[in-house]
């Protein structure tokens, strides 16, 4: 801590971060020995958190995190789509095929962010909104194989075929060391199989991505 911070808004965030990590909550105990502060500083933060629906407790007394945090997760979204475009962009006239960037919401993989190159005759018409399950298509794989490898620092990417839309193919590499963000960059193309340069080159773009998000 300096001077310059706030020592009880720095334990409210720690708190809503530790009931983030969890999903099935924590009690005053866990949370003032993971703290190193006394159960009474614990509920002055959870009573205060509560006011703001930022934190809720069942019947049990086991602290979660509450529904307001929605509020300000809709405003996330937009602020990565907008730091993701220009690699998307650049993805998208470098391969000639449809990019975007997908996020995890819930057991989906939901594209938040789609472009479109502006050179080809014909392309994947893939748009920001569309949802699907994370084991079915290239984006929603790379990001499983990025939670089964956690600790590789580079993983690679992901190829499919025909798993979303018939005829078509993908590829996907996942979204490394952004705290808060889950996800991956990929393209999708109308092709049997993804040329052998684009798997390298989405892995770039997602490496691009990923910087812009630190």
């Amino acid at each position: 801590m300096t001077a310059e911070t706030s020592q009880t808004l720095d334990r409210g965030l720690r708190v809503l971060k530790l009931l983030a990590d969890t999903d099935h909550g924590l009690t005053v105990t866990e949370l003032s020995n993971k703290l190193g502060v006394n159960r009474t500083v614990v509920y002055r933060l959870l009573a205060t958190l509560e006011q703001h629906a930022l934190v809720r407790r069942d019947l049990g007394g086991r602290a979660r995190v509450g529904l307001g945090v929605l509020r300000l997760g809709r405003q996330v979204h937009p602020l990565v789509r907008e730091a993701a475009l220009p690699a998307l962009r650049a993805l998208a006239e470098d391969i000639g095929a449809t990019a975007h960037l997908t996020l995890v919401d819930g057991s989906d993989a939901l594209a938040v962010a789609v472009v479109e190159p502006t050179w080809t005759d014909y392309h994947v018409a893939y748009r920001a909104g569309f949802r699907h399950p994370l084991d079915r298509g290239a984006a929603g794989r790379a990001i499983l194989s990025a939670r089964q490898t956690p600790d590789v620092d580079h993983p690679g990417y992901t190829l499919t075929h025909g798993e979303l839309e018939a005829g078509a193919s993908g590829a996907a590499a996942p979204l490394v060391g952004v705290s808060g963000v889950e996800g991956s960059v990929g393209v999708v193309m109308l092709a049997d199989a993804v040329p052998e340069r684009v798997g390298p080159r989405v892995l770039d773009a997602a490496r691009e991505v990923a910087d812009a998000l630190r």
